[in-house]
């Protein structure tokens, strides 16, 4: 391992040391950090006595990888964990000492709920209220509703506070309508509905996991005892995109570790959304013996790094000093005077075909948008399959029940499994066709499921029953591959059913994968079923720990689930870093936390206000529901500009400092609803070029 100066030093402090490294995105921060881990490693240290902490899994992937080379001495396993990981797992072990205390039935074993399973669980109990007028004045998807309720349970216990606070706080802030009020009560009646019902069954949901380690667990002696015994070193990576719970655990860790490695990013914070905290992360530097820095970028031109600085100044931002001298304009690619949407699409998709054509490997180009609806990523992925350009795409908030693989997985694990009564329509047979033979057409599709699908009892019919005329407009080949899919399913539904997840497993495995089908060579639908399969083996093993559903199919309770559109939890291996064979279509934050460089960046619709503008969220709010917010302050619009200026020069550098070449800007005169375009963004950009022609 190559290392600089600067990262050497931070390798070569004595084994003692407690370091608060700070730097830019792209200084070498992490390698330095992987190169002092594999030096514990050498020097004897037992893998065991290691913890690295990360506020996510998908940014453990660095460590993953130095443990698993050849270069890593052994020595015991290194614990790879997020705060929330290290919480879960204290509260499994300890469960006997602390479960009475906090209010569960000590003689029955904890339940752990996933993110969908919370979601479950909260439909569960919410769906009934809606008839009583609950959220009625609230226009969003009920995954979301359900989502937002479990994030100000989140902060609650990641900031402290008590579950039963969550009301008071949001309304003492709110400065608009009093029918909002109506909604924050609703929001309390719900969390407080669900706490309970978590209590009486020993269910376990992230913000619990946290509540029980840091009540009863966090600074019990026998824990730390244990804790002091088992981690002797720790390495905490991007604490700034932590939460004040994991700093808390970290800043009582600190005088009693034999050494530390604490990583702080500049002009970082983005997951402030989910409760990151830039200022408690600052904090730790002040229990630390020695304090490092790295300057400067082993990644980004100084034209990006000097431009996402004049980005700032132009935001007024005082952290954000202008440099002079900079030729930056190298670094930028404007197109021509676009005035419609789709033209701008279009100059984006022939300007990555240029750069596959000048030898550009895919992987090195990232097609970046504020948000990446369907309608957008249709639009564009269109155009690149028109020019034959790979990609793939990640978009982590979007549910599973919206992806073409997965509607397309669930709606033939309901044609499988007839005796559960879930009976797809015809439309949605047409679609799993589509998705599922790889050689068919929608008109060939339709033409298909009209002739042997019958919504009464949910059956197929043979491809020989077909009149032979149809036959022939359908093609034999077509129809040799629906065969063996529907005899393949004929002969599961003959039998026992399998758990849902073995279902997935076996129909992918021994069908859809296969050539001649849709999921054989498209590297999304893979990734998607991968999910699926994963989120049915949770969901299973949540409830079986719960005690399951009063004989009711865990498969058709899961299939009812997903319909309803609830949100898939992280899973890492949509995470993994792009292939160097597929460019990489993603929302901008993603790509951020991600924290991978490419070599090209294209930023989709500039002029747009979704880079400036916060997603709407009403019930809840990340910065009235943190710990730095005064109680009873208002939060007001000057407020809410401030906050969405703040986090878009976070957002411009942090894109800028993940660039190792050019950022190509995409934008149009008129939006795609016809509109002019006048961002925020956009507007920086004209003033840093008019301050550099003027000084010309």
């Amino acid at each position: 391992m190559n290392l600089t100066p600067a990262q050497l030093a931070v390798v070569r402090q004595p084994p003692g040391a407690r370091l608060f490294l700070e730097g830019p995105a792209g200084s070498g921060k992490t390698t330095a950090a992987v190169a002092r881990l594999l030096a514990l490693l050498d020097a004897g240290v037992p893998g065991a006595h290691i913890l690295v902490l990360v506020p996510q899994r998908t940014l453990a992937g660095p460590y993953y990888a130095a443990l698993r080379s050849p270069a890593a001495a052994p020595g015991g396993q290194v614990s790879v964990l997020t705060a929330g990981g290290l919480a879960q797992r204290m509260v499994d072990l300890f469960w006997p000492l602390v479960a009475k205390d906090a209010g569960f039935d000590p003689l029955r074993p904890p339940a752990f709920l996933t993110l969908e399973t919370a979601q479950y669980y909260m439909a569960h109990l919410v769906r009934p209220l809606f008839d009583e007028g609950l959220f009625e004045s609230v226009a969003i998807d009920r995954n979301r509703l359900y989502s937002q309720i479990l994030d100000n349970l989140n902060k609650a216990a990641l900031i402290g506070f008590p579950v039963s606070e969550i009301g008071e706080r949001l309304s003492a802030a709110w400065s608009g309508e009093s029918a909002q009020l109506r909604v924050y009560a609703d929001v309390q009646r719900c969390a407080n509905l669900f706490r309970d019902y978590c209590l009486q069954h020993n269910l376990l949901d992230f913000s619990l996991q946290v509540e029980v380690f840091r009540k009863h667990l966090q600074h019990s002696l026998l824990v730390s005892e244990y804790l002091k015994a088992s981690v002797r070193h720790v390495i905490a990576d991007n604490i700034e995109e932590d939460t004040p719970f994991a700093h808390e655990i970290l800043q009582g860790w600190l005088p009693g570790l034999d050494s530390a490695l604490l990583i702080y990013d500049q002009g970082a914070g983005y997951r402030s959304f989910l409760g990151a905290d830039r200022a408690s992360a600052e904090r730790l530097a002040a229990a630390c013996t020695t304090h490092l820095g790295m300057a400067g970028s082993l990644v980004t031109p100084p034209p990006l790094e000097q431009l996402g600085q004049r980005i700032g100044a132009a935001l007024e931002r005082p952290q954000a000093a202008p440099q002079e001298g900079a030729d930056w304009d190298s670094a930028l690619d404007f197109p021509p005077e676009l005035r419609f949407f789709p033209q701008m699409l279009d100059w984006v998709a022939g300007q990555v075909r240029s750069l596959l054509d000048s030898g550009t490997p895919p992987g090195e180009i990232a097609i970046l948008a504020p948000f990446l609806p369907d309608a957008l990523r249709f639009a564009l992925t269109n155009r690149l399959d028109a020019l034959g350009v790979p990609y793939r795409s990640h978009r982590p908030s979007r549910s599973l029940a919206d992806e073409p693989a997965a509607r397309c997985l669930l709606t033939l694990a309901r044609l499988a499994h007839p005796a559960w009564g879930l009976r797809p329509s015809r439309v949605e047979v047409v679609h799993a066709l589509f998705q599922a033979i790889a050689a068919i057409d929608l008109v060939r599709a339709q033409l298909l499921a009209e002739v042997v699908y019958r919504p009464k009892d949910a059956r197929l019919s043979p491809f020989g029953r077909i009149h032979p005329d149809m036959q022939e407009r359908i093609t034999f080949s077509v129809g040799n591959r629906y065969e063996a899919l529907r005899a393949w399913l004929a002969d599961y539904a003959e039998g026992e059913p399998a758990e849902l997840d073995f279902f997935f497993t076996r129909l992918f495995g021994e069908v859809l994968s296969q050539p001649g089908y849709g999921f054989h060579s498209e590297r999304d639908a893979g990734q998607v079923a991968a999910s699926l399969i994963e989120s049915a083996q949770k969901f299973r093993y949540a409830i079986e720990a719960a005690g399951g559903m009063d004989g009711k199919p865990l498969g058709r309770e899961y299939l009812e689930m997903v319909q309803d559109g609830v949100i898939a939890s992280t899973y890492v291996q949509s995470w993994q870093p792009p292939q160097a064979d597929a460019v990489f279509i993603a929302p901008a934050y993603t790509f951020l936390l991600n924290n991978r460089p490419v070599e090209h960046q294209f930023w989709l619709d500039v002029g747009s206000n979704g880079w400036f503008e916060r997603l709407s969220q009403p019930l809840t709010h990340p910065y009235v529901l943190s710990r730095d917010w005064p109680a009873g302050r208002l939060w007001t619009s000057v407020d809410e500009y401030e906050a969405n200026r703040e986090a878009l020069f976070r957002l411009a550098l942090g894109l800028l400092r993940r660039c190792k070449g050019r950022v190509h800007l995409a934008f149009s005169t008129l939006s795609e609803g016809g509109y002019e375009q006048k961002g925020m963004l956009l507007r920086s950009i004209y003033q840093v070029q008019l301050e550099e022609a003027a000084r010309g």
